[in-house]
């Protein structure tokens, strides 16, 4: 059985030139072969009348052509494909995924998800694609109140204690023994935790912080137990944390490899419209490149949703 290729889709910008090193790394690591794709979503459309200009065959387009000068210089062997794709990107880059083992983009980066030529084709791939997506930002991307790191290789993935989703936990365990890299596994709890009160509003209910922390990180311990042991070499901590998600995440990424979120899972036939919000938000912030994790595919009709 081949080997599925790591897939870096194009334009011909600085943001997905940084993703198709990053994809390149990461096959080399791998040892899949890359697949370069530019999806050519202008070439169909001509006025009413006016004569039908055809786009160059993919040998002759400049962008694969700039592409392919790039991997001459740092390919190193690794086998390289090339494709042109004319059509919709929204609708062709999520269907990448079926063949692929990662689809690689880039990020404009200017305070929200951008990637190769309109937010919404990005987020159509994040959303629907059937493998990891992993979106590359540019660098230099600030995060506020970033968290202290101790030195060396890191991969940080985002466990919801209530809803586990194995997929993330999964490849960040992966791509941090390809890395040589610890994994940091940020568990979020709800704090202050609040409550309606009989007037109506939200009250702040009495609990214990230190055992609703204490609890949260023995229930990610106990989650992230398995893996362990399946990856015994790969060094993993636990962080338990209050507050949002998203932003512990974002707090964790500067330095990072890579920073793992999972996807939510779709409900019935209904295609969602939107990423769910952490997600988003760490697509948005974060200063890693990030990878989005589709949910197992279901044995039965219906399913618990992750986040």
């Amino acid at each position: 059985m081949s080997t599925l290729p790591v897939i870096a889709a194009v334009d011909g910008s600085d943001d997905s030139l940084r993703a198709l090193d990053w994809a390149l790394d990461t096959a080399r690591r791998r040892e899949a072969p890359v697949t370069v794709v530019h999806v050519r979503h202008d070439t169909a459309w001509t006025q009413p009348g006016a004569p039908v200009v055809l786009p160059p065959p993919p040998e002759d387009d400049p962008v694969l052509a700039q592409a392919r000068d790039r991997l001459t210089e740092r390919a190193d062997g690794i086998d390289a494909h090339y494709a042109a794709l004319d059509g919709a990107p929204s609708a062709l880059l999520p269907e990448l995924g079926s063949e692929a083992q990662l689809l690689v983009l880039g990020s404009r980066g200017r305070g929200g998800f951008a990637s190769l030529l309109l937010g919404s084709n990005g987020l159509a791939a994040a959303r629907d694609a059937d493998c990891p997506v992993v979106v590359v930002p540019r660098p230099g991307r600030e995060v506020a109140d970033a968290l202290p790191q101790e030195p060396g290789p890191r991969v940080v993935v985002g466990l919801k204690v209530d809803s586990p989703d194995e997929g993330a936990l999964g490849l960040a365990f992966t791509e941090a023994t390809l890395r040589g890299a610890r994994v940091q596994v940020i568990a979020a709890y709800p704090w202050p935790i609040r409550d309606w009160a009989m007037t109506g509003e939200m009250a702040m209910v009495m609990i214990d912080r230190t055992a609703v922390e204490t609890d949260t990180r023995r229930l990610a311990e106990e989650i992230v137990a398995p893996v362990r042991a399946r990856r015994p070499q790969v060094p993993a901590e636990v962080v338990a944390v209050p507050g949002d998600a998203a932003g512990a995440l974002v707090a964790a990424s500067p330095g990072a490899e890579l920073t793992v979120v999972g996807r939510h899972r779709r409900r019935l036939l209904v295609r969602p419209r939107m990423l769910g919000s952490v997600t988003q938000a760490v697509l948005s912030h974060a200063a890693s490149p990030v990878a989005v994790v589709p949910p197992a595919p279901e044995d039965g009709p219906t399913g618990s949703s992750n986040g």
